[in-house]
């Protein structure tokens, strides 16, 4: 069995990943997001929504090694963003930003962007860096044309407040989407095919992180 350490206090990605049969120690990385975009994009290391949802996760995974928990694991951080009109949106935070997302939103199309960075922690070596490797997947969303009173309502909620593109596909948000285009558990913020795919490139075999009956 491998233990895995989750980067994140997600509930959405706690629970993808509990239905998919592995229970994670859970670690909140204390990352200063906007201030690391904000360096990053002008050293040129950030130039697409992919570069930032990627680079985020590297800084959360990072963030968390030195954690007693995180030791003899693999540790995975995640980022997800939404490009919409050209632009990268994350959680609005304020009710009126989620409104105007979703005015903006309805009956049309945007890709959801989720960065995954996974370290290989298990036997970590002084002055060495573990290995590592991540990718960012995608997914098109189509949204709803809603009316006025269904985004005052969903808004009012709260949910849309604190999830990437002010919109979840398993909570409320989920009847105000016309389909996605991709794997849907990249809409939720983790890809379970990705992070198999990572597993393996770092010689870790997807079912040994099963750990839940």
């Amino acid at each position: 069995m491998t233990r895995l350490v989750l980067a994140s206090t997600s509930p959405a990605r706690l629970r993808l990943l509990r239905d998919g049969g592995i229970e994670p120690t859970t670690i909140a990385p204390g990352v200063d997001e906007d201030a690391l975009v904000e360096r990053l994009t002008a050293e040129g290391a950030i130039a697409t929504t992919a570069d930032m949802v990627l680079a985020l996760a590297r800084a959360k995974a990072e963030a968390v090694l030195d954690h007693p928990e995180a030791q003899g694991a693999l540790v995975i951080g995640c980022d997800s963003s939404l490009e919409f009109d050209g632009e990268a949106l994350g959680k609005p935070h304020e009710p009126l930003v989620a409104r105007e997302r979703w005015l903006a939103m309805r009956g049309r199309s945007g890709i959801l962007f989720s960065g995954h960075w996974v370290i290989d922690n298990r036997n970590p070596q002084p002055n060495q860096p573990a290995r590592a490797t991540g990718t960012a997947s995608a997914s098109k969303v189509h949204f709803a044309d809603l009316t006025e009173a269904e985004i005052d309502a969903y808004v009012a909620t709260g949910e849309p407040l604190k999830v990437a593109g002010a919109f979840t596909i398993d909570g409320l948000g989920g009847a105000f989407l016309r389909g996605i285009e991709g794997d849907a558990h990249t809409v939720v913020g983790l890809s379970l095919p990705t992070l198999r795919l990572l597993v393996r490139e770092l010689g870790v075999e997807y079912t040994s992180l099963w750990n839940r009956s």
